[in-house]
């Protein structure tokens, strides 16, 4: 099998911390995960997450006004530019300290960063589209200006229209306004007057007046007037900048956290610290909207340029919310899990992924759009396990709460609840492929429960075991299941047999995950001392071990002592899953490492690094100096009380366990793998992660993988031989030199999307059988591949259809004899078949109206009606001849109407 599983997407994780951002066409938005960013397009409904990744959390980011340009900032003030366009990082910087706000100019010429309480103004590099000249040179960061005048650090930068002067609001009480270059008659003025920090300072739309928006709730209008006298009225002083209205939120002790303004609209957005947003009509100060979004703070708050759309983000329960408030209407709300992610699981036709987690809810993520679409809630502790019945449309879960809950997929509910005779939390889960039994093993109980799935009772209790159950799972073909405990041994049991009881494998220490390989002939064994243990079924005999502790050991947390290799709590495989073929397997557990095995010859293939995040504890390899202090790591040094504000030096931390409670703690977040999965087709394989779930894929875009490429396969010559097989088929001429069939192995061999496409669609479909024939095999599974996708893809249902029937009438019996090695292709293929005969059907009820509508109306006959017709098609040919026969038979114009009945 393909080893090249490139990360894809990021799911499970919508929002962590920092800005958001709508691109310039008011389209997307942009959400800063973790130590990467993630791109929602709410008009097509889907999600991307951009490749890069910065080495901590990212605080800012921003865009370039034509789009072309994002700028990134991580924590430690470490930028990276993107070409958003291509998703490709062009350059690194560093801003030698904390960004706390950062902002492109409307030009796009230049930009403005807060680095602390300085002010610092950057030209943008020239890159094409953004050069006058149209010169194709790049430069990087050129400092203009550094400026100081703050006392406290910067909370927001605005510029304004013209791009010549920036408007910041600070901590220290105050707002500045700043000119790019030294202009005659202008001199940096600093707007005083309110009591606390001031959040976010704005340009009118004229420019005429600026907005302040303070942390204790006041807006403050200023103007460029001059102070009069309250008898005359007449001017008595120079004119600047003054206090013209004072308006306040009134929101009691809530603080503001966020706000955005609009300009055209003088549209005002503010976010409380109680989770209230208010929507206010200035310069009346109209209030036009205040509700509710979420039980937490509201951390960040934006508007698209057409200012229909708020963005709105709550970092401590993850959510991400797109509000159109003139229709009052949710145009995107999700949400990640609140605590770790504890298993996960495809769904058989690969479209959908399940997470569960400790706070209790499962989540079903849709692998297309990247969006949740639907979130369980009836389970009452954490949910452990996860896994779909074998037609895909009934999901099981296990929970700590001691139930085992059937879920409907296709009308989202809970139809069906199995419990055991005393409270057990339930650990493990396997579901019978036939859907006739579910088996749950508990860490309270050595018993496996059996439940019957149509009655709900409780079957049988398997016995056998000397310690807690840790893992289950069953044989494709449903006639064995395993099972694994703490106490050193793997059971195979005969569920349906006459007899069950089984002979234990004896291991050398607590079995943590267990997997058949999907012919069912072999059993894989993950134990606490880090062995991957092989056995055969028939003859229990263990045919194959592989150490992986010094594979999956690597990063150490702050607290450790020593080195990585030593540490033991990271040299152990949480979860072990089979690949579709059965020739790999693939190892997760508390480590930034995924490991992928081959299991014929017990070495290991590849090893996938699961973030790079230093904000996260395990992800570096050796501890830095520059991190010790006389009092210990600088990370786990309680700075609370030094903080500025009263609401950041109150201590919440609540000691105890470091999951499953909604407490604040001084503790590092762990990197850990709790769950692997492969997809059915075998194209992709997700990761349940700290950082969130993480989809590797071998489909991933901008990738030239060419196959036994020669010098002269080239985009021209494919298609040279294309049209001159096009000509020979006209002439009806033979021509072995001008094939289709040699244009299409050309067009694999280059590997080129575009290309095979255009070759594909070329066949005229009389031929396609006479090409699929002679087609060599190993072309098979990409053309199979390839036919799966443009089935999914382009709207030729029958064209499509004729090239499936031609590869399955021609290659039937090899794609049967080698149905392991084709698994994941003939996925794909029933896939795109499902979705066909989906539409269709959805087509014809859809049709079905129509019909009954025009065969309810009265349709023009001849003068001398002849009898009615019997059937749809002779009735719709008559009333689409009427006219002609008409005027054939020369009539006067007179008919009358009848009725089809």
């Amino acid at each position: 099998m393909k080893t090249e599983f490139k990360f894809s997407n990021l799911l499970g994780t919508v929002y962590r911390k920092g800005n958001l951002l709508f691109t310039p066409d008011g389209n997307s938005l942009l959400s800063p995960v973790g130590n990467r960013v993630s791109v929602f397009d709410l008009v097509h409904n889907s999600s991307y997450t951009l490749p890069f990744a910065h080495r901590t959390n990212i605080d800012r980011l921003d865009l370039i006004s034509n789009g072309k340009l994002l700028l990134s900032v991580d924590e430690n003030g470490r930028a990276i530019l993107t070409n958003f366009y291509r998703r490709i990082a062009m350059y690194r910087f560093s801003f030698k300290g904390r960004v706390t706000a950062l902002k492109f100019s409307p030009c796009g010429r230049r930009f403005a960063v807060g680095v602390g309480r300085r002010l610092q103004l950057w030209h943008t590099p020239s890159i094409p589209g953004t050069d006058t000249n149209g010169e194709l040179e790049y430069a990087p960061f050129v400092l203009h200006r550094d400026l100081a005048g703050h006392f406290d650090s910067i909370e927001s930068i605005e510029w304004s229209s013209d791009s010549r002067f920036l408007l910041t609001a600070s901590k220290d009480l105050t707002a500045r306004i700043w000119s790019w270059d030294p202009e005659e008659g202008f001199e940096p003025t600093t707007l005083a007057g309110h009591r606390q920090g001031v959040k976010a300072a704005y340009f009118t739309a004229d420019q005429e007046s600026i907005y302040t928006v303070s942390q204790d709730g006041a807006l403050f209008r200023w103007e460029y007037v001059s102070k009069k006298d309250p008898d005359t009225m007449e001017d008595i002083a120079d004119e600047r900048w003054r206090i013209v209205k004072k308006d306040y939120f009134m929101q009691n002790d809530a603080k503001v956290n966020c706000s955005t303004f609009h300009a055209p609209s003088n549209l005002l957005v503010v976010g409380f610290s109680n989770g209230l947003f208010g929507l206010y009509d200035l310069p009346e100060f109209n209030t036009i909207h205040i509700l509710s979004v979420s039980q937490s703070n509201i951390d960040y708050v934006t508007v698209n340029k057409s200012g229909e759309w708020l963005a709105f983000g709550s970092s401590k329960f993850g959510q991400l919310l797109v509000w159109e408030w003139q229709s009052e209407s949710y145009i995107l709300k999700q949400q990640g899990h609140f605590d770790s992610m504890n298993a996960l699981t495809y769904s058989p036709d690969g479209q959908k992924i399940v997470t569960t987690a400790d706070d209790g809810k499962v989540k079903v993520w849709d692998t297309k759009s990247g969006f949740c679409i639907v979130t369980f809630t009836e389970h009452t502790g954490g949910v452990t396990a996860c896994e779909f019945a074998k037609k895909g449309s009934v999901l099981y879960t296990a929970s700590l709460d001691g139930s085992i809950r059937v879920w409907d997929l296709i009308r989202y509910r809970n139809f069906r609840t199995f419990t055991a005779p005393s409270r057990l939390s339930f650990s493990s889960l396997a579901v019978d492929p036939s859907g006739e039994v579910v088996c749950a093993g508990s860490l309270d109980s050595a018993d496996i429960h059996v439940w019957s799935v149509q009655t709900g009772q409780l079957l049988d209790q398997l016995s056998g075991h000397e310690g807690p159950v840790s893992a289950l799972s069953f044989a494709s073909n449903g006639n064995h299941l395993v099972s694994g405990s703490w106490d050193h041994t793997v059971r195979i049991w005969s569920i349906f047999g006459r007899s069950q009881t089984s002979e234990p494998l004896q291991l050398m220490s607590d079995v943590l995950s267990v997997a058949f390989r999907p012919d069912g002939r072999q059993v894989a064994a993950s134990t606490l001392d880090g062995q991957l243990s092989f056995w055969s079924v028939e003859d229990a005999v263990q045919e194959r071990e592989i150490d992986g502790r010094r594979d999956v050991s690597g990063g150490r947390k702050v607290t450790d002592r020593r080195t990585a290799a030593n540490a033991q709590g990271t040299k152990s495989f949480n979860q072990i899953t089979y690949s579709a073929d059965g020739s790999c397997i693939l190892a997760g557990g508390n480590s930034k490492y995924i490991c992928l095995y081959d299991v014929g010859t017990g070495s290991l293939v590849k090893k996938y690094t699961v973030s790079v995040n230093t904000s996260l504890d395990g992800t570096q390899e050796f501890l830095n100096s520059r991190d010790l202090t006389e009092a210990g790591p600088a990370a786990l040094i309680d700075e609370t009380g030094d903080a500025s504000d009263l609401e950041d030096r109150i201590d919440r931390t609540l000691p105890g366990a470091k999951r499953g409670d909604p407490g604040k703690r001084s503790t590092r977040p762990e990197v850990r793998v709790t769950s692997v999965a492969f997809s059915p087709t075998g194209r992709a394989f997700c990761a349940a992660s700290t950082e969130g779930l993480l989809i590797y894929s071998l489909d991933t875009e901008f990738i030239f993988d060419p196959f036994d490429l020669d010098i002269d396969i080239t985009p021209t010559t494919i298609i040279e031989t294309l049209e001159a097989a096009k000509k020979t088929s006209e002439t009806g001429t033979p021509d072995e030199d001008n094939t289709f069939l040699k244009a299409l192995v050309m067009a694999f061999r280059l590997n080129e999307s575009n290309i095979i496409r255009v070759v594909y669609e070329g066949i005229p479909s009389g031929d396609i059988p006479h090409v699929v024939r002679s087609v060599p095999a190993v072309y098979l599974p990409r053309l199979l591949r390839f036919v799966a996708h443009s089935a999914e893809e382009t709207p030729h249902l029958e064209f499509n259809l004729i090239w499936i029937q031609s590869l399955l009438s021609c290659h039937g019996r090899y794609l049967k004899d080698n149905a392991g090695a084709f698994a994941p292709e003939l996925r794909a293929v029933q896939r795109a078949i499902d979705d066909i005969q989906e539409n269709l059907k959805r087509i014809t009820e859809r049709n079905a109206y129509q019909l009954k509508y025009l065969l309810s109306k009265p349709v023009l006959a001849e003068k001398k009606p002849q009898a009615l017709p019997t059937s749809l098609d002779s009735s719709i040919a008559v009333n689409g001849n009427d006219e002609h026969m008409d005027d054939a038979n020369g009539d006067d114009g007179e008919e009358e109407w009848i009725g089809i009945g």
